[in-house]
This record gives structure tokens, sequence and C-alpha cells, in this order.
């Protein structure tokens, strides 16, 4: 006879946050390390500097590794709450960048900066699904 410790995958209510918080590490992750290996060409085509680049993929890579950790602890919903409102922080910073002609960026750097605030505000609104299916 065999004892099931876990919960049914059915009675799971954390799936989709997890969900969303490990493929945002994954392709956050997997974007930083090519924006990192490819720092010289993108700055000519971006208009950032090479160093911005590398510095830029580094910190991805970094947030792809922390948020992949963090999507592994048993209570999630602190954790969902924190990783949706840094996607929404990236989203507003990288509109006021772009409004704002803050960095010189080329039409190609812009159309990059506004794709990255399309995909950190569509990985915000999944997160905080997940967050709102949480049970209490």
């Amino acid at each position: 006879m065999t004892a099931l410790t876990t919960r049914p995958l059915s009675a799971s209510t954390d799936a989709l946050l997890r969900f969303a918080l490990r493929a945002d590490a994954t392709l956050t992750g997997m974007a930083g390390l090519a924006i990192a290996a490819l720092a010289n060409p993108l700055s000519t085509v971006s208009g950032l500097s090479p160093t911005t680049e590398y510095l830029l993929g580094a910190a991805f890579v970094f947030y792809g590794l922390v948020v992949y950790y963090l999507a592994a602890l048993p209570n999630l919903r602190k954790v969902g709450i924190a990783i949706s409102l840094a996607n929404v922080a990236c989203t507003v910073a990288t509109l006021a960048i772009v409004l704002t002609d803050a960095a010189p960026l080329t039409e190609t750097g812009i159309a990059l900066a506004l794709a990255t605030g399309v995909y950190t505000a569509f990985f915000a609104y999944l997160q905080y699904l997940g967050v709102r299916r949480l049970r209490a």
C-alpha cells in the first residue's frame, strides 16, 4: 500500500503562477544571454553602447536566475505579487525611456524597447492572474 503525501494535480491552485514565473525567468534569461553575446552588433542596431547592452543582458540573466529560484518556493503569493509589480515597473520605465528620449535609441532600438514593454506587461498580467487563483 502506498500513501500519497502531495495534493492531486487537479487540486493545485498555484500552477498558473508557477508556470508564468518560470516562463518569464526562462525567456528573460535566454534573451539576456543573447543580448550579452551579441552586445557589439546589437549596439549598432539599437543605438546603445556595447557596454550598456552587455550590462542589460547580464541583468536579464541575473533576473531570470532569481525568478526561477523564487518560483520553486512553497508559498508564492508574495513572490507573485512582487514579480508582477516588478514587471509593471519595467513596463512603465521602458515607456518613460522611449517617450522622454532618455536613451539615444534608433528606430529599431525604440521598437525593441517597446517590444520589451509589451513582454513585461504580458507577464505582469499573467502573474497577476496566477496570484488571483491562489487560495487565501
